[in-house]
Formats: C-alpha cells, sequence, structure tokens
C-alpha cells in the first residue's frame, strides 16, 4: 500500500546530487538582500526543494526544476519583496506576526518562502488546483510548519466571503494575470490600512498604467512601483505596492470570471 505522504510510484532517493548542497546561491542572494536566514530555514528551503522535484515528476508542478534555478526562479523571486514590505511598514527583518494570504500560491510561491524567511506570519496559501493543495499539505507536514493554512478555492469567491474578506495584512499573488484582473482578486482581501504586493515582469509599468481605474474602485492606493533586481537573474521584476485606504464597494468582486472577462480598465 502506498504510503499518503508521498505520490504514488517516486522514488525517495534524494534528488540533488551529494555536490549540490547548501543552497550557495540563495545564501549569496539573502546576503546582498539584506535578508537574515537562519540555518534552520536554510535546512528547511533544501528540503522544500528536494520535495518540490520528487513531487513534480508525477504532478507536473512546475517547469522550473533545476536547483541552481529554482533558488533564482522561485526562491530569491519570492523573497525580493520582503526589503520592500518591511520599509513600507516600518518594521526589521524579519518581519513580525501578520495575516498574509497568498493567491494563486501553485507550489506555494511567494508564500511558503516568505515563511520560511519569516516564521512569525501567519499564512494562508490558496490555489485552485487541488493536486497542488495535496502538495503543500504534505510540505507543511515535511517542514514542521505552524500557522499555515490551506484553501482550495478561487479569489473572486473567497473575497465575498466573511472569513477571508477584508482579512488580511498582506496578500500577494505572483500571478500572470494583468494587474487590472488582479487587483479585482487581491483587493477585496486586504484589510483596511494593509498591503496587496504584485510581483510582476517587465509589462508592470504598462500594466499599471491600466489597472489604476481597478485599483482606486477596490479601495486601494498605489504606493510603491518598483524594478527589483532578484540576485543571479537578468529578466527584469517589478514590485507593485497597493495599500488599502477604503472597503472594497459591496458587489466586488465580480463572479464568473468577469474580473478576467472585462476588466476595470
Amino acid at each position: 500500500m502506498e504510503s499518503a505522504d508521498r505520490p504514488p510510484s517516486i522514488s525517495s532517493q534524494p534528488v540533488a546530487p551529494p555536490e549540490q548542497t547548501g543552497l550557495a546561491l540563495l545564501v549569496e542572494g539573502c546576503r546582498q538582500l539584506d535578508i537574515p536566514l537562519s540555518a534552520a530555514a536554510l535546512a528547511a528551503f533544501e528540503t522544500y526543494y528536494r520535495e518540490l522535484v520528487l513531487w513534480n515528476e508525477r504532478l507536473n508542478l512546475t517547469s522550473i526544476v533545476a536547483y541552481e534555478e529554482v533558488q533564482t526562479k522561485h526562491f530569491l523571486d519570492a523573497l525580493v519583496s520582503l526589503p520592500l514590505l518591511a520599509e513600507e511598514l516600518g518594521e526589521s527583518l524579519p518581519l513580525p506576526q501578520l495575516r498574509v494570504l497568498d493567491v494563486g500560491t501553485g507550489a506555494g510561491f511567494p508564500g511558503i518562502p516568505l515563511k520560511l524567511a519569516c516564521p512569525a506570519l501567519a499564512v494562508t496559501l490558496m490555489d485552485g488546483t487541488q493536486k497542488k493543495i495535496a502538495f503543500l499539505e504534505h510540505l507543511k507536514d515535511a517542514l514542521s510548519l505552524a500557522s499555515v493554512s490551506l484553501v482550495h478555492g478561487r479569489a473572486e469567491e473567497l473575497g465575498r466571503t466573511p472569513e477571508h474578506r477584508e482579512q488580511y495584512d498582506i496578500v500577494t499573488a505572483r500571478a500572470v494575470a494583468p494587474l487590472a484582473t488582479l487587483a479585482e482578486y487581491l483587493l477585496p482581501l486586504v484589510r483596511k490600512g494593509g498591503l496587496a504586493v504584485f510581483y510582476k515582469g517587465p509589462s508592470a509599468p504598462e500594466e499599471f498604467m491600466a489597472a489604476r481605474r481597478a485599483i482606486k474602485t477596490m479601495g486601494g492606493d498605489a504606493v510603491r512601483l518598483a524594478p527589483v533586481e532578484v540576485p543571479f537573474l537578468e529578466e527584469r521584476r517589478f514590485l507593485l505596492l497597493v495599500k488599502k485606504i477604503a472597503a472594497t464597494p459591496a458587489q466586488y468582486p465580480r463572479g464568473q470570471g468577469l474580473a478576467r472577462k472585462r476588466p476595470l480598465v
């Protein structure tokens, strides 16, 4: 009988060769970003990598599995927001206890790396794909993560429920949807005074211009659109931080995929 803790028909042998250990790029990248990383966090990131690659053989969680690429394109790309968040919140790193929701988390990015670097965070991971939730359930146990919750669902639905609407200090998304759509997904979930954090690529400035109406309608005010340099990564990255300054009107988020089909631009 197969163990419930691992996907069936996958070897439990370590994925990374013995010489590929230590996460040197992650360590140096965090040093460059002034992000403190404990020995326990580093060990957890190593386990995260191995479990990700192991489960990916069956579930196709990500196309990025090479040891160095996971460190740069997943781990550091997720953590690059921490210095800006700390500055905006007037806090030092690691961040204190805050309620964080990661929308469309997939294999746990950016939510799990943020939690590993800032253990005090209470993180909720939301995704609409059950197989990804199953992986995250296993990962939560494998990493012995406290104050991590998993939600199978869609942002446009959760944003209309009392247990999630305007309940979070920080809501993140590293999704590929345009900003005007993401604003309608994320901002209803942010408490007044909280922040929505959008991870975007080179198109961010143009998307931001198109998303200003959606951001304002949802009760948000853009406080920073910043180009960021992810160590060892050449691709252009931007972070948009939006502060929630007013309650989201009751009719939002709209259902039936309208935020994507007819964004507020």
